[in-house]
């Protein structure tokens, strides 16, 4: 166990864990921790990056903005075509930029009367003129996207100029693209927008120097809607899945740890060499890739936590206890759920066991999952609204259950009645995309956002991070909110 001064310094560096907003703004350099899987993910020959909510698509949108962080990731792989000498300009985003690319009002409206590939095209190409070019010099976005379609020689030519300038250079440009759920209200007119972009991709593909890199959901891929064009299995086949194992969740915690206002405690803490990577040598550090392993890592984590959820082993055990209950149906842990349980778990244990001998006691841990799940149901409720009024009627059922009950219950409730009036009124933002096939197309579209987990046996299970917040319980499970 710890000291008791070395305990509340740990709970006060858990409590100042980045919450939601520090997690989706453009990064410090102390801030950008590089999981193997994710070099990948920053590479300008890799068009496409997936993702769930919160796996770090907008940080990395942001990140790959800065030099230092182009030059951090260069650094950490010394095959990767990141440098910081890459020009990387934005094709779109969560931040509105008129002058850059079309806003979400804007956009819609070119996509009825272009083809979405044509759209993106101008915004490619807007990235790529001098000041003097009509693209560069027209007024708004319904001209250059005119010109774009009217002058497609002339854009042909202007890009392969550009290539080779860059080619010269021996550096990419690199056009990122994000928040593409922002492009469209409905699922026809996103699938359009997203196979749009990935045609854009494949045309890249033939340059030497010019790349996009599009950063999706994993929910937006729907195969047979955005990939039904020539060569498209190039783009999907490369492209890779913003994932969070185990060892790269507390990979990520040590790094924020070691960096953060109690660096020096940490540091000495997980142990190993912390190389300098601040512009300034010592204002920032790498996490030593020996420190991110499982049994090294559950040791010092077992430190923080104590080694057992209860007060015995019978419970599970921390290091594994909190990444397995906060994912989703297809196991995935977001890092934003990861760190938000820590957080409350260290602020619940400084008011309700402030004498325990370990800087976590294991019951805020199972407030910490509780506070996580507010979170994720939160965000799904501001991405796909119509989750809510589907999850509502199930309130205080015990999962895992039979697929009939919860039908049962949406036609007593008239749930999916009342969702289909809805968009018939186009009051829903994206609904279920398979709401023509009734209660089992609503069920495979809760699949697809990780709500719904169908067991072998034909069961509905509701992982923990989604059944707390929904207010549905499980028999031995952490008890739900009230």
């Amino acid at each position: 166990m710890m000291n008791g001064s070395d305990r509340e310094r740990v709970r006060a560096a858990l409590r100042d864990l980045p919450g939601e907003v520090a997690w989706g703004a453009a990064p410090d350099i102390r801030d950008v921790y590089v999981p193997r899987s994710h070099l990948r993910a920053v590479d300008p020959n890799v068009p496409l990056a997936t993702g769930m909510r919160g796996a770090g698509k907008t940080f990395w949108w942001g990140a790959l903005q800065k030099p230092g962080v182009r030059r951090l990731i260069a650094r950490s792989e010394a095959h990767s075509a990141l440098s910081e000498t890459t020009v990387v300009a934005t094709g779109f985003g969560n931040r509105p930029a008129p002058d850059i690319y079309p806003g979400i009002d804007v956009l819609p409206e070119l996509m009825k009367r272009y083809d979405p590939r044509t759209v993106w095209r101008a915004v490619a190409v807007r990235q790529l003129t001098g000041a003097d070019h009509p693209v560069r010099r027209a007024a708004s976005w319904p001209e250059r996207v005119a010109w774009i379609d009217g002058n497609p020689e002339a854009a042909d030519r202007l890009l392969h100029e550009r290539d080779s300038q860059f080619g010269g250079e021996n550096r990419y440009f690199l056009i990122l693209f994000d928040a593409l759920d922002r492009s469209a209200d409905n699922w026809q007119d996103m699938y359009r927008s997203v196979r749009g972009l990935l045609r854009l991709a494949l045309d890249m593909r033939s340059y030497r120097r010019l790349r996009i890199k599009i950063f999706l959901r994993s929910d937006q891929i729907d195969e047979a809607r955005i990939a039904d064009f020539p060569d498209a299995s190039k783009i999907l086949a490369s492209s890779i899945e913003l994932e969070w194992p185990r060892r790269e969740l507390y990979g990520l915690l040590w790094h924020i740890l070691g960096n953060g206002g109690h660096g020096d405690f940490f540091r000495n803490f997980f142990g190993g060499r912390w190389e300098p990577i601040g512009p300034n040598g010592d204002d920032a550090y790498r996490t030593p890739r020996n420190l991110v392993n499982e049994e090294r890592q559950r040791g010092k984590f077992h430190n923080i936590s104590g080694p057992w959820m209860g007060t015995g082993p019978r419970r599970g055990f921390p290091y594994t206890w909190i990444p397995n209950h906060l994912g989703d149906g297809g196991g995935l842990v977001s890092p934003r759920s990861f760190l938000a349980a820590l957080r409350e778990a260290a602020v619940d244990t400084g008011k309700r066991y402030p004498g325990h001998g370990y800087a976590l006691h294991y019951e805020s841990i199972k407030q910490g999952v509780m506070a996580a799940s507010k979170i994720r149901v939160r965000e799904n409720r501001e991405d796909y609204p119509w989750v809510q009024g589907v999850m509502e009627p199930l309130e205080g059922m015990t999962v895992p259950v039979k697929f009939e009950s919860i039908a049962n219950r949406w036609r007593e409730s008239k749930a999916l009645e009342m969702l289909a009036d809805e968009i018939e009124n186009e009051d829903v933002k994206l609904p279920p995309a398979h709401m023509d096939r009734g209660p089992e197309g609503v069920r495979s579209d809760l699949e697809a956002l990780g709500v719904f987990q169908r067991l072998r046996d034909g069961r509905v299970n509701i992982p923990d991070v989604y059944r707390l917040g929904y207010r549905l319980g499980r028999k031995g499970g952490v008890k739900r909110v009230r």
